[in-house]
C-alpha cells in the first residue's frame, strides 16, 4: 500500500458498542478504537482498547506493522507500506507481507446480547457481553516472533485522554491474561480483561504522548491524545500458526454461555465468525426479495449495515436504533424515518413493533421524545414531527403486517397525539382553527428535522406552518380516519361513537387538504417551505416539498406534484441525495467543512442528505408511474458503499457541490434504510 488509505471500517455488537478504524490501520479520529464499549447500553460508550501496536521479527529483520499519526505531522512507523490487501468479507482482514513472510489479522465483534439471568427478586435480566476477538496468522519460510503491545484508555468516546489527567492503570497479571482498570482520584473505571491463546507477556507500562487525529483537526476539534500501554506480548509463530486474543469488559463471568468463556484458539475465533454469520443469515432468511447473482454481495453488505444500527437500550429494556456511527446516539425522528427500511423491508417486524411500542409509551403532551433517556434521566421532547412520523410509521407497519391487535393496543396513543395537537401543546404547537393547519411558535428552538441552533438562534428558522409538517398532519388524519373506521367495523358495542369520530377526522383531513394549497407557489412551480406566524411565505427551494409528496397519504394533486419534482430534479438532486437548499439561493453553502460553527451553518443550507433520495423516489414513482423512469441511478451510492468513506455503509451527508465528498457520520441509519427500501426502484 503506497498511499495512506484512510477509508474506514466498522463493527458493532447490538449494544451500542463498536470498533472502528482505517484501512491503513492508523487512527484518524477520537472515535477510532477496537473496543469502545457501551457500559450502559447503548450509552456510556467508553474507549478501553485502542489497538495493538505490532511488529514482526523474521530472520533477524524487524518489521514494524503499525501506522501512527503524531502531533506535528509525523507518521511513524509506516507499517501501511507493508499492507498487501484489506477486505471486510466476512470480517475486517488485513494482510501484511514481504518476500518470505505474510501476516494476516482479522477482527470480529460477537453479538452482545448473550442470554438472560435472574436478579435477587427472580426478575429476568438480559446478559451483556462486550468483547472483541483478534487473530493473527503467520505464513513464511522461517519461524517468526510477533510482538504485540496493547494501547489502552479509559475515557468517554467523545473526549480525549491525557497523561496529565492523574489517571493510572492497574493491571493484574495471570497466566495468559491480564486484568486492567483505569483509576482516577474521583472515578474508578470499568475493569476489563485481555487474554491470549499463546505467548509470553511482560508488564512494562509506558505512556505514548501526542497521538494526532487529522479528522478531528479538519472538524476544528481537539486533535491530540495520550494513550497508555501496560506491557507487551511476545509470541513465537511457526509457519501456519496463529494467535487469538480477546478483549472483554468485566471479570470472568461463569454465568455466561460456555462459548463466551471458552479457551482461546484458532477454532474459537472461527466459531465466533461462523456464529455471527449464522446469526445474520437467520435474521434475514425471510427477507422476501430476489436479487441477481451479481447483486448478492452488495445486498448482503447493506443488510449487515442495517443490523449495525439496531441495538438494545437497557433503560427501556427494549430495542432502539443508533442514528449514526461513530458519534450519534438513538434519536426519535431518525429512528422512525429509518424504521421502514431497516425493519419492515428486512422483515424484522418484532423489532419494528417493539420500537413503535416503546415510543408510544413515552408519549407526553402528545409529543414523542426525540431522544431516549438514559437510566435516571428524562426524555427530551423537542420535536414537532416525531409524533407525526410515529403515526406514519405505525401505518406502514400495519399495512405490511395486518397486525390489527397492535392497532387496538396503540390507538389510545394516536388519540392522545390528536387531542394534544388539536387543543394545543408545548412550544405553542396547535391547529389553526381558520385553516386546520398545524402551526408552532417558540423562540430559540428548532422543532423540525432542520434543527441546528447556534447560540440560541436557529440556522433555519421554520416557525409557523412548515410544508412537510402539514403534509404529515394530513396523512396522520387520513390514517386516523381509516383506523377508526376499522375499529368501528370490528366493534359490537361502540360502533356509532367510533363512526362519528371517523367522520370528524375525515372532515378535518379534507380541510387540511384544501388548505395545503396555501403552500403552492405558482411563480416557482414549487411549494413555499414555511408559512410564518405573520403569514409571510418562505419561497426558498428546499427538499421539504418532496417529503410532503412522499407520504402514504398525499394531499397535493398530480399536476402540482410533477412540477415540484421537476424543480427538485433540476435544483436539488445529486448522485447521492437531495441538497438541503437550492444552489442559486444567496444563503447556499457548497461545502460542509471547517470548525463546528461553519459546519453547523452549512448543515441544512445546501449540504446533500442521502436519506432524501428515498422520498424523492417514492414521490416520483407515485406521480410518474411508468411514464418516465426515476431520473437518478443507484450506482453512485452502491459504489460509495463498496469503495468509499466507511466501506460497507453509507455516510450521513455529502457536499452540495462536486465531487460531492462524503461528510458527517461514516454510517447513518436513515441513509442505509432508504437505499434498502428502494434497492430495486432506481
Amino acid at each position: 500500500m503506497k498511499d495512506l488509505d484512510t477509508r474506514e471500517w466498522l463493527l458493532t455488537n447490538g449494544l451500542g458498542s463498536f470498533a472502528s478504524g482505517t484501512v491503513c490501520d492508523a487512527r484518524t479520529r477520537t472515535y477510532h478504537g477496537w473496543l469502545i464499549a457501551a457500559l450502559d447500553p447503548p450509552g456510556s460508550r467508553t474507549l478501553l482498547l485502542s489497538h495493538l501496536d505490532a511488529s514482526l521479527e523474521v530472520a533477524g529483520s524487524l518489521w514494524s506493522l503499525s501506522t501512527n499519526f503524531w502531533q506535528g505531522g509525523k507518521i511513524e512507523p509506516s507499517g501501511y507500506q507493508l499492507i498487501q490487501s484489506f477486505g471486510i468479507e466476512p470480517v475486517p482482514t488485513w494482510v501484511w507481507g514481504q518476500e518470505g513472510w505474510q501476516l494476516t489479522r482479522r477482527l470480529v465483534m460477537p453479538y452482545g446480547l448473550v442470554g438472560s439471568g435472574e436478579d435477587s427478586s427472580h426478575k429476568q435480566l438480559p446478559q451483556f457481553s462486550n468483547r472483541i476477538l483478534i487473530q493473527y496468522r503467520y505464513e513464511g519460510n522461517e519461524t517468526a516472533t510477533l510482538r504485540l503491545r496493547p494501547v489502552i484508555g479509559d475515557r468517554d468516546f467523545h473526549h480525549q485522554q491525557s497523561a496529565d489527567d492523574e489517571i493510572q492503570f492497574s493491571q493484574l497479571v495471570r497466566p495468559n491474561q491480564i486484568y486492567l482498570q483505569g483509576i482516577r482520584a474521583d472515578h474508578i473505571g470499568m475493569p476489563w480483561q485481555l487474554r491470549w491463546s499463546a505467548g509470553h507477556y511482560k508488564p512494562e507500562g509506558t505512556w505514548y504522548w501526542n497521538y494526532y487525529y487529522p479528522e478531528e483537526n479538519k472538524r476544528g476539534l481537539i486533535d491530540r491524545e495520550d494513550l497508555y500501554s501496560p506491557g507487551y506480548l511476545s509470541v513465537i509463530l511457526k509457519p501456519g500458526e496463529a494467535i487469538t486474543i480477546e478483549a472483554r469488559v468485566g471479570w470472568v463471568d461463569s454465568t455466561l454461555p460456555d462459548r463466551d468463556t471458552q479457551a482461546l484458539s484458532t477454532e474459537s475465533f472461527e466459531e465466533a465468525v461462523f456464529l455471527e454469520q449464522e446469526r445474520l443469515d437467520q435474521l434475514f432468511a425471510q427477507v422476501p426479495v430476489a436479487v441477481k447473482p451479481e447483486q448478492e454481495l452488495i445486498w448482503r453488505q447493506l443488510l449487515r449495515a442495517s443490523d449495525q444500527f439496531i441495538a438494545y437500550r437497557a433503560s427501556i429494556a427494549g430495542p432502539t436504533m443508533i442514528a449514526g456511527y461513530p458519534w450519534f446516539n438513538d434519536w426519535g425522528r431518525d429512528t422512525l424515518i429509518a424504521l421502514p427500511g431497516l425493519a419492515l423491508t428486512t422483515g424484522r417486524f418484532e423489532e419494528a413493533k417493539g420500537l413503535l411500542r416503546t415510543f408510544g409509551s413515552y408519549c407526553r403532551n402528545g409529543l414523542i421524545p426525540n431522544t431516549f433517556p438514559d437510566a435516571g434521566a428524562q426524555p427530551i421532547y423537542n420535536s414537532i414531527d416525531a409524533s407525526l412520523w410515529w403515526i406514519e410509521t405505525l401505518g406502514l407497519y400495519l399495512e405490511r403486517t395486518q397486525d390489527w391487535e397492535f392497532l387496538r393496543e396503540q390507538y389510545p396513543v394516536v388519540r392522545k397525539i390528536y387531542k394534544a395537537f388539536t387543543a394545543g401543546t408545548l412550544y405553542n404547537i396547535r391547529v389553526d382553527a381558520a385553516d386546520g393547519l398545524l402551526t408552532w411558535e417558540a423562540p430559540n428552538v428548532a422543532l423540525t428535522w432542520m434543527d441546528v441552533v447556534i447560540d440560541g438562534e436557529p440556522v433555519t428558522p421554520r416557525q409557523g406552518k412548515p410544508v412537510e409538517i402539514n403534509a404529515l398532519w394530513y396523512s396522520a388524519l387520513c390514517w386516523t380516519t381509516q383506523w377508526t373506521q376499522k375499529l368501528a367495523a370490528d366493534s359490537t358495542t361502540d360502533q356509532e361513537r367510533l363512526l362519528q369520530q371517523a367522520q370528524r377526522y375525515e372532515r378535518q383531513a379534507q380541510q387540511v387538504k384544501a388548505s395545503l394549497q396555501k403552500f403552492w407557489n405558482p411563480e416557482k412551480n414549487y411549494c413555499f417551505d414555511t408559512i410564518e406566524p405573520d403569514d409571510r411565505r418562505d419561497a426558498r427551494i428546499r427538499p421539504n416539498a418532496v417529503l410532503a409528496l412522499s407520504l402514504y397519504h398525499c394531499g397535493f394533486p398530480k399536476g402540482q406534484a410533477r412540477r415540484i419534482l421537476q424543480v427538485a430534479r433540476d435544483r436539488l438532486l445529486t448522485p447521492y441525495g437531495l441538497r438541503s437548499l437550492d444552489p442559486s439561493d444567496p444563503d447556499y453553502v457548497s461545502y460542509y467543512a471547517g470548525d463546528r460553527l461553519y459546519r453547523d451553518r452549512a448543515y441544512h443550507q445546501g449540504t446533500v442528505w442521502s436519506w432524501l433520495i428515498g422520498p424523492f423516489i417514492r414521490a416520483w414513482l407515485r406521480f410518474y408511474d411508468e411514464t418516465e423512469p426515476v431520473p437518478c441511478s443507484r450506482q453512485p451510492l452502491l459504489d460509495h458503499v463498496q469503495q468509499q468513506a466507511c466501506i460497507g455503509s453509507i455516510s450521513e451527508i455529502f457536499d452540495g457541490a462536486t465531487p460531492y465528498a462524503a461528510q458527517g457520520t461514516i454510517a447513518q441509519a436513515w441513509s442505509v434504510a432508504e437505499l434498502i427500501r428502494h434497492f430495486w426502484d432506481f
